[in-house]
């Protein structure tokens, strides 16, 4: 008789070896410290000793050793260790297939739009040769049978009106700001509000730069002042004793904008909604205890301006403050752009999806 089996269950963690199994752990931690890795070592010890992840054959000093023997970290001359390249890297992959699943690389990141035409991406369609189409879009297949068709198979002759070519579809590129509001209240009232903020950042990236390679990403943060900065700084990112210049942030990535030629544009912004702050000359205006009209009117021209040269916005509001959804209520209708009221859980699905929606019309 024919029955079950049982075996001892087998996770597919706990098959991995002990070195991959600890680096998931590090890398994880490497966000959450900003990129310091004495800190994140100082937790994967507590949490050995909480949870026994190594043993005596492979302890954590040996994983610290190959750490710097694969090239994850390295020491200066002080003895301090810190991040290279390679660990950058595999967080940027990690944040990708956390928030956005794994998706296959291509070779080349366009965006599809309904319009056929001299594209370069093929369909299923086919239509008669004209002038001035590319030779690399003809359909041999069918061009040689046409000409068997009306020539006969006595003598082979290819003439013009044989030729058929494949249809393509016109694809668009994307040039997208990302602004991510790195002040104080990004870790108020014991919520971490930064570190999601980070990995969506970092998986947004990743997705660009691996699948939509012609489409750009550029990246600012905002607090008092708004700053330009790279990929790579994304792991180290910190919340600062800074009060929320929205109208700073705003300004940059219409800046940057301006000076891509992509006729698709876009501004993904991720805060809790509040500015406080403005700049004026070499002075700060700031307002902490309330959406002061003075800021608010400023943001909601901007706003308007962006709406004017059609560069929607899109908030991911990670407060649930109903005065502050008001006002992304209120500044979303102004721009004509959209909002998504997001858990820190679910940050990363909405802008994945609003990003591959976008990939699908134009933006404009």
């Amino acid at each position: 008789m024919i029955g079950f089996r049982f075996s001892e269950f087998q996770s597919e963690e706990g098959k991995k070896p002990p070195f991959e199994r600890l680096l998931d752990i590090f890398l994880e931690l490497m966000v959450h410290t900003a990129g310091d890795v004495g800190e994140a070592m100082n937790w994967m010890n507590i949490l050995d000793r909480k949870y026994n992840l190594t043993n005596d054959d492979y302890a954590m000093g040996d994983f610290y050793e190959d750490l710097k023997k694969k090239g994850y970290i390295k020491e200066d001359g002080q003895g301090d260790a810190n991040m290279t390249a390679k660990s950058e890297r595999s967080i940027r992959r990690n944040s990708l297939d956390q928030i956005f699943g794994k998706l296959r690389k291509s070779q080349r990141g366009q965006h599809r739009t309904p319009v056929t035409g001299q594209g370069d991406e093929k369909s299923a369609e086919h239509r008669k040769f004209e002038f001035g189409d590319s030779p690399e879009n003809i359909a041999m297949t069918e061009s040689l049978r046409n000409a068997q068709i009306r020539h006969g198979m006595g003598e082979f002759n290819l003439a013009e009106d044989d030729l058929e070519i494949i249809e393509t579809e016109y694809t668009t590129q994307v040039s997208t700001v990302l602004m991510i509001d790195i002040s104080h209240s990004m870790i108020l009232y014991g919520e971490d509000r930064i570190t999601p903020a980070k990995k969506t950042a970092m998986a947004l990236s990743e997705l660009i730069t691996t699948r939509y390679p012609k489409d750009t990403l550029d990246i600012l943060v905002f607090g008092n002042d708004a700053w330009q900065i790279e990929i790579k700084d994304l792991p180290y990112l910190e919340v600062g004793p800074y009060h929320t210049n929205t109208v700073a942030g705003l300004e940059l990535a219409m800046d940057i904008l301006r000076r891509r030629r992509n006729p698709n544009k876009q501004i993904f912004m991720i805060t809790d909604g509040k500015p406080t702050c403005l700049k004026e000359g070499i002075e700060y205006y700031k307002n902490s205890w309330g959406l002061d009209r003075k800021i608010l009117n400023k943001c909601f021209n901007l706003a308007a301006q962006c709406r004017k040269i059609k560069i929607p916005i899109t908030t991911f509001m990670i407060a649930q403050d109903p005065y502050l959804q008001q006002f992304v209520r209120d500044f979303t209708e102004i721009n004509n752009g959209r909002a998504f009221y997001s858990s820190l859980k679910g940050l990363g699905e909405f802008v994945y999806e609003d990003f591959e929606k976008n990939r699908r019309k134009n933006v404009r």
